[in-house]
């Protein structure tokens, strides 16, 4: 395995465009989007957890700037739930083949289960940090008001926090007086201590360096109150959102508005929570809950993921769909635009009926 590792991590970007030539051909493999497309869903499956296997092994490559031990019991969850999203077809279309439509669904709602599981426990061990990507992408980009201050905790400054070490305004006449004789008394510290002791405590600060304790759930909520309260519940409803549609539509089947209302307003909550949380006042001061640059692609990404409603049933079937064959129909007589347009309609109304309902995730 080690082998196989090193190979990877060498020959990245070749790497890259065979995983990319690979799944582009998938989706020219006969009937795909048939009766009997366990085969070329399993095909997909095993291509994409390969992929998804060889990005971490890329993304965990050792580095001269780590130099300390990896963090205890730190589990691939980015990597497992990538495997889940790939299994997730395949375990559709044979539940599909094997006990009906309508049974199909108990299957997918356990698969969705699971990985509502698995982001909720990667959520929480992050300490309550964004995901990115639905978990796959590892958020491990600090904020900007992190930095190495004990008066921030999350993305929140603490009251005080714009006063220096002693509790008093840096900026006045006794703050930059008690701030001079602070710093006179680290310098003749300094000068007395020997010189072997001051490198040794250098590389040991090198070795070692500091630890940031963990936010948790009773930290956020006491720190950060009714804005840490709102960015949870818009994150939760974020990871819960595939699992409540699916269930609704076991319920009331694919053609019914209500999973297609319900999981758009799950939808709507979780972002409207998480954009309240940057905009929201108190006592007149703006308290922004600060997103690192990623965070707020994300962010961005969320909401254009709405544009996926317009391929779900039951709007796909009445709005979308007659689109898309008129479409085809009036450029029909051309003779290669045609041919691929119709190609390109067959592909998005099979995709439709497979990736649409756990997308956005």
């Amino acid at each position: 395995m080690e082998t196989y590792k090193k190979w990877v991590r060498r020959n990245k970007d070749y790497v890259h465009s065979l995983e990319s030539l690979a799944n582009g051909l998938t989706w020219l493999l006969p009937e795909r989007f048939s009766a009997s497309e366990i085969g070329p869903e399993a095909v997909t499956a095993i291509l994409g957890i390969i992929t998804a296997i060889n990005e971490h092994i890329i993304d965990t490559t050792p580095t001269q700037m780590h130099v300390g031990p990896m963090e205890p019991n730190s589990f691939p969850y980015s990597l497992c739930i990538s495997a889940i999203k790939d299994l997730e077809t395949l375990v559709e279309v044979a539940a599909q083949h094997y006990f009906g439509d309508n049974k199909k669904w108990n299957f997918i709602a356990v698969t969705e289960a699971t990985k509502v599981l698995v982001r909720l426990i990667l959520f929480r061990n992050s300490g309550y940090k964004m995901l990115l990507h639905g978990g796959e992408t590892p958020n491990i980009e600090k904020h900007s008001d992190f930095s190495s201050s004990q008066h921030n905790v999350g993305g929140f400054p603490k009251p005080g926090s714009r006063h220096g070490p002693n509790g008093l305004n840096p900026w006045n006449l006794e703050g930059r007086a008690l701030s001079a004789l602070s710093r006179f008394g680290e310098n003749a510290r300094m000068s007395s201590d020997p010189v072997w002791l001051r490198r040794a405590e250098h590389q040991q600060a090198i070795m070692e360096p500091p630890s940031i304790e963990r936010p948790t759930l009773s930290m956020i909520l006491s720190e950060k109150g009714v804005q840490g309260a709102l960015f949870l519940m818009g994150e939760v409803l974020f990871i819960i959102r595939p699992l409540i549609y699916v269930l609704f539509i076991r319920k009331y089947g694919i053609r019914s508005w209500i999973p297609w209302f319900v999981s758009l307003a799950v939808d709507a909550g979780g972002v409207g929570f998480l954009t309240q949380v940057t905009k929201s006042r108190d006592g007149g001061k703006e308290q922004h809950y600060h997103l690192s640059a990623s965070e707020q692609d994300e962010l961005k990404r969320r909401k254009l993921l709405w544009a996926l409603y317009l391929m779900r049933d039951p709007f796909f079937t009445k709005y979308t769909r007659q689109r898309l064959q008129s479409t085809e129909k009036l450029v029909e007589p051309v003779p290669i635009i045609g041919l691929l347009t119709a190609k390109i309609v067959e592909l998005v109304v099979g995709a439709q009926t497979r990736y649409t309902y756990m997308s956005g995730s």
